[in-house]
C-alpha cells in the first residue's frame, strides 16, 4: 500500500490538464509516467503520437503460458479537468496534500486514483511472476475533451481483448461497490451568436436591433426540457426501455431525494425524484452548461453583439449520436431569427449497454465481492465514457467499476480520494486478474 500511495502522489503532481489552459509538456509527462511504470515491470510500452495528446499503450504478458492466457485490456485516462476557482482549494490542486485519510488533488478520483490500482497491481504481479493474464494497458490524455484520438486507435486496433476493465466509476454507497452495465452517450454543442459588429447603446438602439443574448435564449428555448424535465418527443426517439427486472432493482436503491440533497442540488419536483434513476440512467436529458454574453458585472446598458453557450445532450441507451445530433442541430437552426449569424459545432459519443449475464461480468462481480466482502450492485450511469461504446461495438465485455463517492468532489475544487478506497481498488484489481484467468481458451 505505501508504494501505491507514493505512486499516486507522484502522478497527481503532474498537472496534466486537457480541458483548456493545459500544459503540453505536463500532458506528455503524465503519459510517459504510465509508459515508464509498464517498462519497469518488464512489459513493453510506448507513447503513441496522435493529432492530439499522446496515448500511453503497453502490455504486461502473463507470467506463464501467455499464448493461451486471456487478454485483458485496462483503460484509464491521465488527463484531468481544469482546476476551477483556485481560491476555493484548501491546498494546491497539484500538491497532492494528504489529510484525514484522503489525498486532495485534481485528478485524485478522476481518473488517476481510480485507475492506478489496475496498473500498479498488474505491474506488481508481473514482477512477482504471478500475473495470470495478458494485460494490455491503454491510457489516454483526452477523455475530458472528447476522446477522439483513443476512439481512432480502437478502430484501428486489430487485436482486441477477451475482456476490458475500466475503473472510472463509483460505488453505490461507502460500503457497496457497483458494476455499471450501461452509460449514456452525449452530443456536446457549442453555439456562437453574432448580431452586430460591436455592442450598441440600449437607449439608442434597444427594441430596434437584434440582441445576441435574446437570440441565444430563443434558440436554446426550443430544445430545453419542460418544467417537468422531460424533453420534446423528437429528442426521445430510439430510447430503449429498461427491463422490468432492472426497474424492480432500481426501486431498492438508495433514496433519490437524499442523493440529490447530498449533492447540494434541488429537485425539479416529486416526479423527478420518483423517476430519478430512470431519468438519469435510461433517459435522454439536455442541460445548458454555460452562457456568456453582454455585461453582468458592471452597469453597462448595452445591446450585446455576441453571445455563446455550451449545451450537452445525454443520449440514452438505444439512441445513437449519428441520428440524434442532426435532429438537435435542425431544431436549433430552425429557431434562428432572420439577421442573426449563428455558428453551431457538435461532437459526441454513443451510449453503451452490456448484458450483465456475460461470463466476464459475472466473473468480475464475484471477484469484486471477494475483494470487498459485499456483492456489487448492477447499475447504470448517467455519465458518458466514449470508449465504452467502442468496446461494445467490438464485442469486448467490459467491467466498469470504480470507487468514487459523491464526497470526492468530482470536477470541483478540493477533489479527493480516500486511501481506504485506493486499497479497495488494489484488492479488487488482483481478484479480477485471478478470476478472469478462467476465461482461458
Amino acid at each position: 500500500m505505501p508504494a501505491l500511495v507514493d505512486e499516486l502522489i507522484d502522478w497527481l503532481r503532474i498537472p496534466s490538464v486537457s480541458s483548456g489552459g493545459g500544459d503540453a509538456d505536463a500532458i506528455r509527462a503524465a503519459g510517459q509516467w504510465v509508459v515508464d511504470r509498464i517498462a519497469a515491470a518488464g512489459g513493453s510500452a510506448e507513447l503513441v503520437e496522435t493529432d492530439g495528446n499522446p496515448l500511453a499503450v503497453g502490455e504486461l504478458r502473463a507470467s506463464t503460458d501467455p499464448e493461451s492466457a486471456p487478454t485483458i485490456l485496462i483503460y484509464g485516462h491521465y488527463d484531468v479537468q481544469g482546476v476551477g476557482p483556485l481560491e476555493l482549494w484548501e491546498s494546491g490542486p497539484f500538491d497532492a496534500d494528504m489529510r484525514d485519510g484522503k489525498v486532495y488533488a485534481r485528478g485524485a478520483v478522476d481518473d488517476k486514483g481510480n485507475f492506478l490500482p489496475l496498473l500498479h497491481v498488474a505491474a506488481d504481479m508481473a514482477r512477482a511472476g504471478e500475473l495470470p493474464v495478458n494485460v494490455r494497458v491503454l491510457a489516454e490524455g483526452e477523455e475530458e475533451v472528447g476522446s477522439r484520438e483513443v476512439m481512432r486507435w480502437i478502430a484501428r486496433d486489430e487485436r482486441g481483448a477477451d475482456a476490458a476493465i475500466v475503473f472510472d466509476s463509483g460505488m453505490l454507497d461507502a460500503r457497496t461497490p457497483a458494476i455499471t452495465v450501461a452509460v449514456r452517450g452525449m452530443v456536446a454543442v457549442a453555439i456562437d451568436v453574432r448580431v452586430a459588429s460591436a455592442d450598441l447603446h440600449s437607449g439608442l438602439y434597444g427594441g430596434a436591433v437584434l440582441n445576441a443574448v435574446h437570440v441565444l435564449h430563443e434558440v436554446l428555448s426550443v430544445v430545453l426540457p419542460g418544467p417537468d424535465g422531460v424533453l420534446r418527443e423528437e429528442l426521445q426517439e430510439g430510447v430503449a426501455s429498461p427491463s422490468p427486472e432492472e426497474l424492480a432493482g432500481w426501486r431498492s436503491l438508495p433514496d433519490a431525494a437524499a442523493a440529490i440533497a447530498e449533492s447540494g442540488g434541488r429537485p425539479l419536483g416529486p416526479h423527478a425524484v420518483a423517476d430519478f434513476y430512470a431519468r438519469t440512467w435510461a433517459g435522454p436529458s439536455i442541460d445548458v452548461n454555460g452562457i456568456e454574453g453582454g455585461e453582468a458585472e458592471q452597469e453597462r446598458t448595452i445591446v450585446p453583439a455576441t453571445a455563446r453557450a455550451k449545451l450537452s445532450m445525454r443520449l440514452a441507451p438505444g439512441q445513437e449520436y449519428s441520428e440524434m445530433a442532426p435532429v438537435l442541430e435542425r431544431l436549433l437552426r430552425e429557431a434562428v431569427p432572420e439577421g442573426a449569424d449563428v455558428d453551431i459545432r457538435m461532437h459526441g459519443s454513443d451510449p453503451a449497454l452490456f448484458d450483465p449475464t456475460l461470463p466476464a461480468i459475472q466473473l468480475g462481480s464475484d471477484a469484486i465481492e471477494r475483494a470487498t466482502g459485499v456483492k456489487p450492485a448492477l447499475v447504470r450511469s448517467g455519465g458518458s465514457i466514449p470508449i465504452l461504446a467502442a468496446f461494445a461495438e467490438r464485442r469486448i465485455p467490459t467491467i466498469l467499476s470504480g470507487f468514487m463517492l459523491p464526497e470526492d468532489a468530482l470536477h470541483a475544487p478540493n477533489e479527493s480520494f480516500g486511501l481506504d478506497r485506493l486499497e479497495m481498488g488494489a484488492r479488487s484489481a488482483r481478484e479480477l486478474y485471478l478470476a478472469l484467468a478462467a476465461m482461458r481458451a
